[in-house]
């Protein structure tokens, strides 16, 4: 992911997840290490739409909604695939197979989360740390045929939200995903964090 995008996750778990609507460039700069400019750029986009509004040194989150469906649309979910395979068996088959320091994302996120789901979904989306990967291949060995399982790149802050993705990245990866039942996942999502 983009650092404006982790930038972006930070700001909607704060406000889906923890309530928290006000923000300084300062907190979030420091938090991730990121220049301060890096914030402005990130920030800068939300502002137009009316997704914030610039007060004194901070800035407050106005319209999570119009956050949730700009960052979807701008997602490029397939730029941090850095694996992925075909493997025999359900969804919930693979998912159980899964090793301990995967981060479950779109689909598999939303059934962890929420235990149920608004539609059945052949496709396992995870986060690994890159390290990890050798360890995951010799688990899900490359296998020729239609790829159900993929796997994205985790940054270094991604585990701090736990075995699954905050809600704002669910949303984001569910919205920018091809397949007919993502909609409804997505607008599953929605109905809850709105």
């Amino acid at each position: 992911m983009k650092k404006k995008e982790i930038i972006w996750r930070e700001i909607l778990y704060q406000g889906i997840e923890q309530k928290k609507f006000d923000f300084t460039q300062q907190e979030l700069a420091q938090k991730y290490q990121f220049s301060l400019s890096t914030v402005f750029n990130a920030i800068k986009v939300l502002r137009p739409s009316g997704i914030i509004t610039v007060h004194g040194r901070g800035f407050k989150l106005v319209n999570i909604e119009k956050f949730l469906y700009l960052w979807g649309t701008t997602r490029r979910l397939s730029k941090d695939i850095i694996y992925q395979t075909c493997c025999s068996g359900a969804a919930l088959e693979i998912e159980a197979q899964m090793p301990p320091e995967v981060i479950f994302g779109a689909f598999s996120a939303y059934l962890k989360k929420y235990q149920d789901a608004p539609s059945e979904y052949d496709k396992v989306y995870v986060y690994l740390p890159p390290d990890r990967l050798d360890h995951f291949q010799k688990r899900f060995p490359p296998f020729s045929g239609r790829d159900n399982i993929f796997v994205l790149t985790a940054d270094p802050w991604m585990k701090n939200f736990g075995s699954v993705t905050p809600d704002g990245q669910t949303f984001a990866d569910l919205w920018s995903l091809p397949e007919w039942y993502a909609k409804d996942f997505a607008e599953a999502l929605k109905e809850r964090i709105i």
